[in-house]
Parts: C-alpha cells; structure tokens; sequence
C-alpha cells in the first residue's frame, strides 16, 4: 500500500494515498473565531471552503511548526453517514509517499488515539497509520460538517 509519510512531532506517520486528494505547500488560512485550538482556519480550493485540522494539535502537541516542508494534505474524509468531505491536514516534514507492505503492518499494541492505526517497521523506524475517518470527535465532526437541513 502506498502511504503519504510525514511527522506529527518527532514520530513519522501514514495517510494512505487513495485517501489523499492532493498536497499543497502551507497557504494563508482565514481563521475561525471560536473554533476549537485543533482547526488551523479556512482554505479556499477552487472557490470551496475547506477546514484544515493541525495535526500536531489534535494529537495533542504543539501547534505544527511553520517550515518550508510543512503541507496542507487535501484529503477524502468519509463521514459516518457516508458523505466524503474534503478535510485540510496540516502536516509537517512531509516525506512523500513510501510503500508500506500490508503484510509489515501490525496493531500497536497501545491504543493511544481513536485514529491512530497499525504500525510498521523500516529502514528509519516505525511509521503509523492515521485512519483518516477516525481523526474528528464527533463535537468537532458536527461543526465542522453541520447535516444538510432536510428538504
């Protein structure tokens, strides 16, 4: 499975590339008052709002360190009622994309986060997977993608 690879902190993560739309280096972020310290802002893509979670932040660290490497992953986030969303990942030290055999890929062992995933092993150490529709508390899901009010 091929896997977009970048850091959240010193530890390196994995987004597999099916889910990923596209990587655009760090844009200019319109900010959302009251929003909660997880969502860096605002991009507009092509003329649609895209929210754009930190990673860093929703892990619990830090904010993501703005370097000349830190993206924002455009990706596929499928919402429980099935409707896929496009949801902005700040990401740092983006690595770009490695095959990871499924066969290498292991549970952790220790269920630190809803979305954090198997783990494998290589060359430069461990690489974890972010199961993408796991990321949002349902709190934040529901603000950040409100239901479409029925007909």
């Amino acid at each position: 499975m091929k896997v977009l690879v970048f850091h959240i902190g010193a530890d390196r993560y994995g987004l597999p590339l099916r889910q990923v739309r596209r990587v655009l280096p760090l844009l200019e972020l319109k900010g959302m008052p009251l929003a909660p310290d997880s969502v860096a802002g605002l991009m507009n893509l092509h003329g649609d709002p895209v929210p754009v979670i930190d990673l860093s932040r929703i892990s619990g660290g830090a904010p993501s360190r703005q370097h000349f490497d830190t993206r924002i992953v455009v990706a596929d986030y499928t919402a429980p009622g099935g409707i896929v969303h496009a949801l902005g990942l700040m990401a740092e030290r983006v690595q770009g994309v490695q095959d990871v055999q499924e066969r290498a890929l292991a549970p952790s062992g220790v269920q630190a986060a809803p979305f954090l995933g198997r783990v494998a092993g290589d060359a430069q150490g461990m690489v974890q997977l972010v199961e993408l529709d796991a990321l949002l508390p349902p709190d934040l899901r529901a603000r950040l993608f409100p239901p479409e009010p029925a007909p």
